[in-house]
């Protein structure tokens, strides 16, 4: 059955472009390939989890500069509604502009993320969908959410956010791309931690470090993907606790891309049917299957 998920985080427009190469400094190159598509972690987590079959929010900054057009119409195309958290502002949205290798699938990012568009509670205009309740934003919906991820690049929301599921017993999936300012007030909350092995708390050096220092907060499950190698994961409730592994598919990799927010978004609707273990496997397929297409959206089409 259809479940309802909201994503809270980073909305940006991506421009991706294929070439057998990044350029060097003062190099022009021309790409292979090129496409457009709304982008960042929790954005691409909840078109992957309304592929699907659910029904995807995506809590973010939009506003109402022109270039937001683009990002609209590629998130109605994959059926997430958008709850803008700030409606008024004209400022263009972030724009990521990267650069995907020709033969490796590797890729180059730069981007602002969301420095130039935090919000703060209370909100400057506050959307209709949500409300405030002593201080915390609760989601205005006739039918109850399922789940919910945050990415930590809206901290304050997400803290918000995740207060309010878990009073509500709505299971709490963070995305652990890298380590953000303000985790350590969100992690108690936390049902799902899934990082990278980018993501390193402050005085971590090892996936070990990052294991203790969220058990540490008593989050239930715990799951650190390394790329094409195998997942680490430890269930803090089995006993003896021990980090165990799940195997990721070998495939030849034209796009790399998304790949993590992807497997995100696929968690999410796992999860709420599978074992752990066996959720982190699944999610693992439809992402190892996402990078064998150029972009963040032709694996579905």
């Amino acid at each position: 059955m259809s479940k309802k998920g909201l994503f809270v985080g980073l909305v940006t427009l991506d421009l991706i472009y294929l070439a057998q190469s990044p350029p060097k400094n003062n190099e022009k190159i021309v790409a292979v390939d090129y496409t457009v598509a709304a982008g960042g972690p929790a954005t691409n987590a909840a078109v992957a989890f309304s592929y699907l079959g659910n029904q995807a929010k995506i809590l973010g900054v939009m506003g109402s500069h022109p270039m937001t057009q683009l990002i609209r119409s590629d998130l109605e195309k994959y059926q997430v509604e958008i709850i803008d958290l700030d409606s008024t502002t004209e400022n263009a949205p972030p724009v990521s502009s990267i650069i995907v290798t020709q033969g490796t699938g590797e890729r180059a990012v730069i981007s602002i993320n969301a420095v130039k568009t935090q919000v703060q509670i209370p909100l400057p205009s506050p959307p209709p969908q949500l409300r405030i309740a002593n201080c915390e934003l609760r989601i205005v919906s006739p039918t109850p959410l399922n789940i919910v991820l945050v990415d930590g690049h809206q901290m304050a929301v997400g803290l918000s956010i995740v207060q309010s599921a878990k009073a509500e017993n709505i299971p709490v999936v963070i995305d652990g791309g890298s380590w953000k300012s303000g985790f350590d007030k969100l992690l108690p909350f936390v049902d799902y931690a899934i990082c990278s092995d980018n993501f390193f708390p402050p005085n971590c050096q090892t996936s070990e470090d990052v294991f203790d220092y969220l058990s540490n907060f008593g989050i239930p499950y715990i799951a650190v993907t390394h790329g094409e190698k195998p997942i680490q994961y430890l269930t803090q409730k089995v006993s003896p606790k021990q980090i165990k592994t799940v195997n990721v598919p070998l495939i030849q990799a034209v796009d790399t891309l998304g790949a993590g927010d992807i497997f995100h978004g696929a968690f999410c609707h796992y999860i709420l049917q599978e074992s752990f273990p066996d959720a982190l496997s699944k999610a693992a397929e439809v992402a190892s299957n996402s990078c064998q297409y150029f972009g963040t959206r032709k694996w579905m089409d």
